[in-house]
């Protein structure tokens, strides 16, 4: 099994979209302003928005993590773009380095880089 795409809501996908086109994502699929569909840039997952009357709350908000090997330098190049970040890039004691932020919607996004450690972290359960 392969986790291959991830869909949120949002209550303007019209403005989630640019703020996603400027993140790095590619728009494959346009059909705004109710639904679109990105493919990330590395990798083969794709990530879309879909147009809702109202947002998860509490502790049913999600979020989303973005992996990214060069993360300080991808985060300054965003903020170049006018992204504001609420925290990071800082090292974690889990041993990701990570960058916080929130899309137009409220939904929390984490910037971060894990190497080996994403999948092999020294705490990994053993087969």
């Amino acid at each position: 099994m392969n986790l291959n795409q991830i869909t949120i809501p949002s209550l303007d996908v019209i403005t989630a979209t640019e703020f996603y086109k400027k993140l790095g994502l590619l728009l494959i699929v346009d059909a705004l302003p109710r639904y679109v569909r990105f493919e990330c840039p590395d990798g083969d997952s794709t990530f879309s928005i879909h147009v809702v009357e109202e947002l998860p709350t509490g502790k049913d908000r999600i979020t989303i993590y973005f992996q990214n090997e060069n993360l300080d330098d991808v985060v300054s190049q965003l903020q170049q773009k006018g992204i504001t970040f609420t925290s990071g890039p800082e090292d974690k004691p889990w041993l990701w380095r990570e960058a916080h932020l929130y899309d137009p919607d409220g939904n929390h996004i984490i910037l971060y880089s894990a190497g080996e450690n994403r999948k092999n972290p020294p705490w990994r359960i053993k087969d």
